[in-house]
């Protein structure tokens, strides 16, 4: 199940991402019980990413393992140009253990398992 909260002026097409959510859990073989899913201010994911990475910058997601729990900041996705659906997806392969920070090889499979999830969600 997918938990969705919009704090933000963000308009957020649920099914688009609770069937997003799906297709990666399902390619990976995994199950979360309760995935949570939160859009949030520019203001509020840089007091975040303060605290929790002691980086004093906004950021587009934030992901927290443990909690299940994944933090999209639109304005942010926007500003760089990104995709929201690449930037949810690399969100959910972060709470499956994937680690870009880790080697450029974890960061080379990230960005193909985004990709090949993006794509999928392309032809379905």
């Amino acid at each position: 199940m997918i938990e969705i909260n919009n704090l933000s002026r963000y308009k957020v097409d649920k099914k688009l991402f609770t069937g997003i959510a799906k297709k990666v859990l399902k390619g990976e073989n995994r199950t979360i019980e309760t995935l949570s899913l939160a859009f949030i201010s520019k203001e509020e994911i840089k007091k975040i990413n303060k605290k929790y990475r002691k980086k004093n910058k906004p950021t587009d997601v934030l992901s927290f393992e443990g909690l299940d729990e994944i933090l999209i900041c639109p304005e942010v996705v926007r500003e760089k140009g990104e995709d929201i659906k690449r930037v949810f997806i690399h969100g959910i392969l972060h709470l499956l253990g994937y680690d870009h920070e880790k080697s450029d090889a974890e960061a080379e499979k990230m960005e193909k398992l985004e990709e090949k999830y993006l794509n999928a969600l392309k032809f379905k």
